[in-house]
């Protein structure tokens, strides 16, 4: 397995709380020449409290050899044009090391957040994906732009928008996933799927993958082409004593998810409905505080990697070799000690 990470080492999504690092735009070209010297495979960029592509144009002037993706950019509020002129100008800058990575974002941020029409949005990423390329395609091969679909109609482009073929122009395109429709339309479309946090091996394996391969051959692609891209949900620290305050937080993104309709369909492949139930009333309520103690052990273990430094990578290995081509990973490095962990880690997940 390829190792990729975020740009700030170490950090974990926070689930129900504010994030315990906060990152500091201004060292961005810092953190990435230091990513890259680790040997991490690749360095991704979530749409969170930062434009990805402003992370990433700032990463990709730093660097020279890793991997750069965003995980993922919000698709829809972005027309494809738009969006195929920024990856166009990354890959460019990036001399054919980018990604990109989309997603759909759940109805009601697209609605409430983005001011946006609602729309199933398995077939809206499909149509998505094909405006973008179509854009691409007619940026390199001079041919008229000509694209129609039950979202896009993309019929004009003029030299004066045209900024011309490049040296890089087959852009990997991974979209992000959780239910069978979404996998399927990635599976039709797309370079690489990426599984939500929450999805075990287990979802992955007997949703998902049967999922994308309708997709595939829908279209007549080979699904062993379609790389699998997450980063999981993790739980470590230096000592068991450092550890329990992160297997504190684990629990509460993990409540947190299971509370979220969206990624039902994970958790109750488990049996674990009532669970679902139980915390999507506390999360109605705003009752926050009493949601992680909903999560027993065993439900943690199974959706959450879980161990000090020195056991973590080899419970990555297990858990997800032979499933994923590439996983999200990283410790804060504070010293040359920590460093030297680091690459160790590294070099274990990427053998395994």
């Amino acid at each position: 397995m390829q190792v990729i990470t975020e740009l700030l080492l170490g950090k974990a999504d926070p689930g129900l709380r504010e994030p315990e690092l906060p990152f500091d735009i201004g060292r961005t070209a810092e953190n990435a020449k230091l990513i890259e010297s680790l040997g991490f495979d690749g360095i991704m960029a979530t749409e969170t409290k930062d434009d990805p592509f402003l992370l990433l144009t700032l990463a990709a002037q730093a660097t020279t050899r890793i991997g750069l993706s965003s995980a993922v950019a919000i698709a829809f509020p972005r027309a494809p044009a738009s969006m195929a002129l920024t990856a166009w100008g990354l890959q460019k800058l990036a001399r054919g090391r980018f990604t990109l990575g989309l997603g759909s974002q759940v109805k009601a941020h697209l609605v409430r957040r983005y001011g946006l029409k609602a729309a199933p949005l398995a077939p809206w990423m499909r149509d998505y994906v094909g405006a973008v390329r179509a854009v691409w395609h007619c940026w390199q091969n001079g041919t008229p732009l000509k694209y129609e679909s039950e979202n896009y109609r993309l019929d004009l482009m003029v030299p004066l928008f045209n900024p011309g073929p490049i040296e890089w122009p087959d852009i990997p395109i991974h979209v992000a996933a959780v239910n069978r429709f979404m996998c399927q339309a990635a599976g039709e479309v797309a370079d690489g799927i990426r599984p939500h946090p929450i999805c075990t091996p287990k979802y992955i394996n007997q949703v998902m993958r049967p999922a994308a391969a309708e997709g595939a051959a829908k279209s007549g692609r080979d699904l062993t082409k379609v790389k699998w891209v997450m980063r999981p949900m993790l739980a470590t620290a230096a000592t068991p004593e450092k550890l329990a305050p992160r297997i504190r937080d684990i629990r509460a993104r993990v409540a947190f998810y299971a509370s979220t309709p969206a990624y039902r369909p994970a958790f109750d492949i488990f049996g674990l409905q009532d669970l679902t139930k139980r915390l999507s009333v506390l999360a109605r309520e705003q009752r926050w505080e009493e949601m992680p103690g909903q999560i027993t052990d065993e439900v943690m273990h199974t959706f959450a990697v879980v161990g000090t430094h020195d056991e973590i990578a080899d419970k990555i290995v297990s858990r997800y070799a032979g499933i994923l081509d590439q996983v999200g990973f990283s410790i804060a490095v504070e010293s040359e000690q920590d460093a030297e962990k680091l690459k160790g880690m590294i070099s274990r997940i990427q053998a395994g």
